[in-house]
């Protein structure tokens, strides 16, 4: 978070070759960050193979509604300069509020863990531990989420940029649940559903372009008609929301047994 704030206001104080520069640097910065804080921070999970993904979905955050959205009306004309109004735009807040969030983010699982294994020493029974437990993985999932709202806020107010708390309340969800799942042993449906959301991004881009070439105007249709009807955001939202509640769904089945909290150690 703290080298994402110092990359935004790098973008800020700079213009023309030294943004570009900044942008770089700033893009590698976060990246490496980024892997470290998964690979050995509070929200280490028994598979490494989500990072990817991970960053994956933030940079669309980044740069992927500017993109669809000069892609749909015909461009784009130039590569990013790192601003919001180039011929690339790019959306600096709900970046800037998802890497804050880690901090909550980690709080709020530990928290959760925290509760569960204080019921599971108290609980009578398995069916009596899972309905105690669902209300506390509810309860933090909730508490993250209005974090992160606080958080679009604050940085859209900051920045100048509206807050969009569709897209970034869905992504969020889908990276906190899935690292909550890895974390709790786990490790096959966070990442399998990462994918498919990236995949699914990255499919709406390759229409649009796709649908540009002779008698293949049809494939750009249904990501025209949603970009019209909900703007550019409507992509991302559809997608990490449809992640997201899967992922909640599976969360709720699987987080409630005694199995995901019998032991502090996790799974290697």
């Amino acid at each position: 978070g703290v080298l994402c704030a110092a990359a935004v206001a790098g973008l800020g104080l700079t213009d023309g070759r030294p943004r570009l520069i900044a942008a770089a640097v700033g893009v590698l910065a976060v990246s490496l960050a980024l892997g470290a804080a998964l690979r050995r921070g509070p929200l280490t999970a028994a598979t490494r193979t989500t990072s990817t993904w991970t960053c994956w979905l933030l940079g669309y955050a980044l740069l992927g509604d500017g993109l669809l959205r000069t892609a749909v009306s015909g461009g784009p004309d130039g590569l990013p300069d790192g601003s919001p109004d180039g011929a690339w735009p790019v959306t600096l807040a709900p970046v800037l509020a998802l890497t804050l969030s880690y901090a909550p983010a980690a709080g709020c699982a530990h928290l959760f863990a925290a509760g569960a294994r204080r019921k599971l020493s108290s609980s009578r029974g398995l069916t009596d531990f899972s309905a105690s437990v669902r209300p506390l993985l509810l309860g933090a999932f909730a508490l993250y989420l209005g974090a992160l709202a606080a958080l679009l806020t604050l940085t859209g107010a900051v920045l100048g940029e509206p807050a969009d708390w569709s897209q970034g309340l869905s992504l969020g969800a889908l990276l906190l649940l899935a690292r909550l799942l890895g974390v709790h042993g786990h490790t096959h449906a966070g990442p399998f559903v990462l994918t498919a959301t990236a995949a699914a991004e990255a499919a709406a881009l390759a229409t649009v372009f796709a649908g540009r070439l002779p008698g293949c105007g049809l494939l750009s249709a249904p990501v025209e008609a949603l970009v019209a009807a909900c703007g550019p955001a409507g992509v991302p939202t559809a997608a990490c929301g449809i992640g997201a509640l899967t992922l909640l769904v599976h969360a709720c089945r699987r987080l409630t047994r005694a199995s995901a909290h019998a032991s502090t150690e996790r799974t290697r």
